[in-house]
């Protein structure tokens, strides 16, 4: 694990549940062994919880992590590098340059990235057919996804060994047949955000009742079952037949969709903004309570979906 923030925490998290040895490393002196105290606490609480992953003890869980503040320490034995660096290119590219000189041909090379290209990320790194994103879905502890985008250049093996890896430790890995910007989660997701801001933005809705469509209402589906199926079961012919039935009204709504929206600097975003602070203030104490309460919640659907079969 290269780099320490919330999701290189979590990362380590599910790597060790899945009973995997898990080096950290943070070019911050002390900073990653701080990371394996916290983590500790953390796996602590969640076994008190009946919440923790695998098949381990939080014990033997946290026996399997270090922190190290030395790079060629942290990647000596790796097979599986995951990168957590901050959404910097420049910075990304730099850290997979040191790496390559430190780690044999066999080593695959990953990055979290949730919004650069693999083409741009491994760039500079020789061999990029050992090389991948990732891209997990905060916090990945509890929300299973993983997105796996091939750098075009990258060997199928390779993604099959991330895939079987993921599988493991218990994600739920999809694979992406090439690198496109946004890679799938949130293309559908700036999708969403776009025509729920529409909607906000030209009168037709609420902040607060544009949110309920979503958490009473679609997400309830999606939380088990994704649009394709949704589809396939809302008619009683299958997906087929749902076309047939609803495909002219839905070509009809989508060509009444506005233009992407302008997020900032108009008065439609500042009052959204507003409304927003309204429900939930933006003061790092009320935010910091709504992240717990989102975390509660996802843990308690984790558990939910575990103890119903998840996926079928």
């Amino acid at each position: 694990m290269i780099a320490f923030g919330l999701i290189g925490r979590s990362w380590a998290m599910v790597f060790v549940s899945g009973g995997y040895s898990v080096k950290i490393y943070d070019n911050q002196p002390g900073e990653s062994a701080k990371a394996v105290v916290e983590i500790g606490k953390q796996l602590e609480e969640l076994q008190e919880a009946k919440m923790l992953r695998g098949q381990l003890t939080a014990t033997q869980q946290l026996a399997l992590l270090s922190g190290h503040d030395e790079l060629a320490e942290a990647l000596q034995g790796a097979f599986f590098v995951q990168e957590c660096v901050f959404e910097q290119l420049e910075v990304k590219q730099s850290v997979f340059r040191d790496i390559e000189r430190l780690v044999g041909e066999d080593v695959v090379l990953s990055s979290s990235t949730s919004c650069l290209v693999p083409s741009k990320v491994f760039s500079t790194v020789q061999n990029r057919s050992r090389c991948l994103v990732s891209h997990p879905v905060n916090p990945p502890y509890y929300v299973k996804l993983v997105e796996l985008v091939p750098h075009p250049e990258t060997a199928a093996a390779v993604v099959d060994t991330a895939h079987s890896l993921m599988t493991k430790v218990g994600q739920a890995p999809v694979r992406l047949a090439k690198e496109i910007d946004g890679f799938a989660l949130n293309r559908v997701q700036a999708a969403v955000i776009a025509e729920s801001w529409r909607l906000v933005q030209d009168g037709v809705i609420s902040v607060k009742d544009i949110d309920l469509v979503m958490s009473e209402g679609l997400g309830m589906r999606y939380a088990f079952i994704g649009p394709m199926e949704t589809m396939h079961l809302n008619a009683p012919a299958g997906l087929e037949d749902y076309m047939k039935r609803y495909g002219d009204g839905i070509r009809r709504m989508l060509t009444s969709f506005g233009p992407v929206p302008d997020f900032s600097g108009t008065e439609g975003a500042r009052r959204i903004v507003d409304e927003m602070s309204q429900l939930v203030p933006s003061e790092r104490r009320h935010l910091s309570a709504r992240v717990e309460r989102r975390d509660q919640l996802l843990m308690g659907l984790a558990k939910l979906k575990k103890d119903h079969g998840g996926q079928e």
